[in-house]
């Protein structure tokens, strides 16, 4: 695995927090700046939950992915990725079909540092890594092109990356930019914060990142639902995390009353 080399600068800005190096931090990983962890701590005293809901986020994608690829996947385009945790996606589809090839796009150069080392790909298969946007739907379809065949299925992921796209920013009209250039039978696999269940929580959330220069709309689950619109989604639907096949992978119990407030699903393309 190599990263494309026509990736944006290596430079990592640490004067603000990274939605990146939170979840590692969340995820209990060294990747990650005092900036990062000041900001992490901050949402942790208003919802201890948030470690365990960051786990129970990426069990998600780990058991999506596995589903997809006893489906048949065989190529995955992982918009969002973070800095790499094991087991990452690619290991899980690899284990699973030797000869499967996985596109890894974060907008966190701190994400590319990590990526050669760790992203190995197995000899059958191809894993590679390029730096770019979701805002920048063109631009992340021509580097993915140069790995994976669009002419063939392709698993679009995007994880618990949607929340952090504004209304204004387009994000529906992202989603549907970066489906339609994937042929029929494709997939879309996705996870999205939601403040439905704790609205006044979500507003403080809310606060707080906009004070550190940060977005987060979290969105109800008839919000996350248009994300699907045009596609057939697999059962159960979109349900929270901690609920959608959890027979496929370890149980991540999150401590705390209330539901898991991240919805997920995955989608097919007619």
């Amino acid at each position: 695995m190599s990263p494309q080399k026509d990736s944006a600068s290596p430079y990592i800005d640490t004067s603000k927090p990274h939605p990146a190096r939170m979840y590692d931090w969340w995820l209990g990983g060294k990747d990650n700046y005092p900036v990062d962890e000041e900001m992490s701590r901050r949402l942790v005293a208003m919802d201890p939950r948030i470690p365990g809901i960051a786990r129970a986020n990426r069990a998600f994608m780990q058991r999506a992915t596995r589903w997809l690829a006893a489906s048949g996947v065989r190529q995955f385009l992982d918009i969002g990725s973070g800095i790499p945790t094991e087991p990452n996606l690619h290991q899980i589809a690899q284990g699973a079909l030797p000869d499967a090839r996985v596109v890894y796009c974060d907008n966190d150069p701190i994400v590319l540092a990590h990526a050669e080392a760790l992203l190995r790909s197995t000899p059958q298969g191809a894993t590679e890594y390029i730096q770019a946007d979701v805002r920048e739907p063109a631009a992340i379809l021509e580097q993915a092109r140069k790995t994976l065949d669009f002419s063939r299925p392709v698993a679009l992921s995007l994880i618990a990356l949607l929340h952090f796209v504004p209304d204004e920013s387009g994000p529906y009209d992202l989603v549907d930019r970066l489906m339609s250039a994937l042929p029929p039978g494709s997939w879309l696999m996705l996870s999205h914060g939601t403040g439905e269940f704790t609205p006044d929580r979500a507003r403080a959330a809310g606060d707080l990142y906009a004070s550190r220069a940060l977005h987060l709309a979290l969105r109800d689950r008839t919000d996350v639902l248009r994300f699907f619109t045009g596609l057939d989604l697999a059962a159960p639907g979109v349900t929270t995390v901690d609920t959608w096949h959890p027979e496929l992978g370890e149980r991540v119990p999150v401590a705390g009353e209330g539901p898991v407030p991240i919805f997920g699903g995955v989608a097919r393309k007619g």
